[in-house]
C-alpha cells in the first residue's frame, strides 16, 4: 500500500491512534479516580474494543513483515520448489482461515442488526458497531498475507 499521510500507512496510523487513545481514556479514568473518587464505566468498554481492532491491524502488519511465528527446521530442508509450493499452501489457509472469521464475523452482525439488536452496556451503542472492526480490517490482513508471500516467493526476503 502506498504511503498515504505524512510518510506514513494507514495501517499504521489506525495502530498509533487506537493505542493514542486507549492510553488517553485510561489516563482520565485514572485522574478520575483519584481526583472525583468517581470511575468512568466507559473506559473498559472503549479500550477492550479497541485493543481488539489494533490486534487485528496487528495481525496484519505482523503478517506483511513475515514476523509471525512458523516452524522452518523442515521448511529450511526443502528444495525451492518445494519451499515455494508450501509458500503458496500457507498462505491460501491463512487467507481462507480469515475468509471464515470475517464470514462468520458478518453473519453475527447481521444476526445482531436484525434480531437481537443489542446494545452496549455503557455507552447504549450498537454492539455491531464493535464486531465491524474483524471484516473491516481484514483487508490489511489479505494484503499483508499477500506481500509476505510476494516478497518470499521473489526471494527479496532477508535472511
Amino acid at each position: 500500500m502506498k504511503k498515504l499521510l505524512f510518510g506514513f500507512r494507514l495501517d499504521h496510523w489506525l495502530v498509533a491512534i487506537c493505542m493514542a487513545t486507549m492510553v488517553g481514556i485510561a489516563f482520565i479514568n485514572i485522574l478520575s479516580r483519584y481526583i472525583f473518587h468517581f470511575s468512568l464505566a466507559a473506559t473498559e468498554e472503549i479500550t477492550i474494543n479497541l485493543f481488539v481492532w489494533m490486534t487485528v491491524i496487528g495481525i496484519a502488519i505482523a503478517f506483511e513483515r513475515g514476523g509471525h511465528m512458523g516452524m522452518v527446521t523442515f521448511f529450511n530442508m526443502f528444495p525451492k520448489a518445494l519451499k515455494k509450493v508450501s509458500i503458496v499452501i500457507y498462505s491460501l489457509l491463512a487467507a481462507a482461515l480469515f475468509l471464515v472469521l470475517d464470514y462468520f464475523m458478518i453473519q453475527a452482525i447481521y444476526d445482531e442488526i436484525t434480531l437481537f439488536q443489542a446494545r452496549s452496556a455503557s455507552l447504549d451503542i450498537p454492539v455491531w458497531i464493535y464486531y465491524l472492526g474483524l471484516p473491516v480490517f481484514s483487508v490489511f490482513i489479505f494484503r499483508g498475507i499477500y506481500k509476505d508471500a510476494m516478497t518470499k516467493l521473489t526471494g527479496q526476503e532477508k535472511e
